[in-house]
């Protein structure tokens, strides 16, 4: 099901209701720190709807559309991050996803968003702070500390911007191999490397593998930014087997 439709069926009982009840899970290994974070949405809407230490169940097939918010309380790579968002996308169309976290730079955090992160809150915030930003969030909005907005708009006006250039005009498209095209493809879509490797037959070791290779000739950082110069270069899936991958 689209995302945006799913979306709008679930933000629909939260703008006739802002109380209503919505369906949070938390993702976060450490026991202390989910104890902590359970006890400050206690007698909230967000209460926690039950143990997701084990995985975030599979929310694609319901029917019912509840408001979903998925807390993210866990310490990954930017890699690690962009391939759990893009997991959480695939598997819960339609959920909101905040991360919890005090350690990451607002250009990392910018690049998050790009890959479908909907809010951020320091570990420091107040109680009252953290639920009224999670309310934005279920509302549509998209919540980043005041610190973090003010350094990336600094760093956009204080930077020459980024532009990732291969050949000028792209022609390095031809070093990719068939295999990293159908991967590039499934890049633009925000596939993580478990639905890549589910969708072309591979293992998930030989995807990232491939993925380095890509990384490498398109002078990436990350999957993020191989993505964007996908999206710029690479031409239309020309036969309908291709295509039909890359959608």
């Amino acid at each position: 099901m689209d995302q945006d439709v799913v979306y709008k069926a679930q933000i629909l009982p939260l703008a006739r209701d802002p109380f209503h009840h919505v369906t949070t899970y938390l993702l976060c290994r450490n026991t202390l720190l989910r104890t902590g974070i359970a006890q400050l949405l206690a007698g909230s809407q967000f209460a926690l709807s039950g143990d997701a230490s084990a995985g975030v169940p599979d929310l694609s097939a319901t029917d019912d559309n509840p408001p979903t918010l998925i807390l993210i309380c866990e310490s990954l790579s930017q890699e690690g991050y962009e391939e759990l968002l893009g997991e959480l996308k695939e598997r819960c169309p339609g959920a909101r996803l905040v991360l919890l976290s005090d350690h990451l730079e607002p250009q990392a955090i910018g690049q998050l968003v790009e890959a479908g992160l909907n809010g951020l809150c320091s570990m420091g915030m107040s109680q009252e702070a953290i639920l009224k930003a999670l309310e934005l969030v279920m509302l549509g909005e998209t919540f980043l500390p005041a610190s973090i907005g003010f350094a990336l708009l600094s760093q956009i006006s204080n930077q020459e911007p980024k532009v990732m250039v291969i050949g000028g005009d792209g022609t390095a498209v031809n070093r990719f191999s068939d295999r990293e095209t159908q991967i590039l493809r499934l890049l633009t879509t925000g596939a993580s490397n478990k639905l890549i490797a589910r969708e072309l037959g591979l293992a998930e070791a030989t995807v990232k593998v491939h993925l380095k290779a890509i990384l490498r000739k398109a002078r990436a950082e990350n999957r993020t930014q191989a993505a964007m110069w996908a999206r710029q270069f690479l031409a239309p899936a020309a036969n309908s087997s291709e295509a039909q991958l890359a959608g």
